[in-house]
């Protein structure tokens, strides 16, 4: 049976992209989406079109620094970083993040209160 794999909403992909490099240090596009997918337990399925607008998107806000390196398999790429201002934000969005995420499981209680 073929599980359906979720979209990932601009916002979620920065924050998992800024704690990706927070926890794990530099890391090229490809490297970054393959651990988002390895933690999600391949519930998310990233392209590597998105990834790599959002890296855009995150450098331009300055929350991320990119340097050119050598891959694991020899290849030029990319190595992207996380900034002390993207820390701060990271910060920021992650409680903003536990914030939302609890009033939407509040009210995806709701149902249940309301029957007990």
């Amino acid at each position: 049976m073929d599980v359906k794999k979720s979209e990932v909403l601009q916002g979620t992909l920065d924050l998992m992209i800024l704690k990706t490099l927070e926890a794990l240090g530099p890391l090229h596009g490809f490297g970054i989406a393959r651990r988002i997918e390895q933690v999600s337990r391949d519930v998310l399925q990233l392209n590597e079109g998105t990834v790599y607008t959002s890296l855009l998107r995150l450098q331009q806000q300055g929350w991320i620094t990119a340097e050119w390196g050598t891959s694991e398999n020899n290849r030029k790429a990319k190595f992207y970083s996380i900034t002390k201002r993207g820390q701060k934000q990271l910060e920021l969005e992650t409680k903003n993040w536990e914030r939302i995420s609890g009033v939407i499981g509040r009210v995806l209680r709701l149902e249940a209160e309301r029957e007990s």
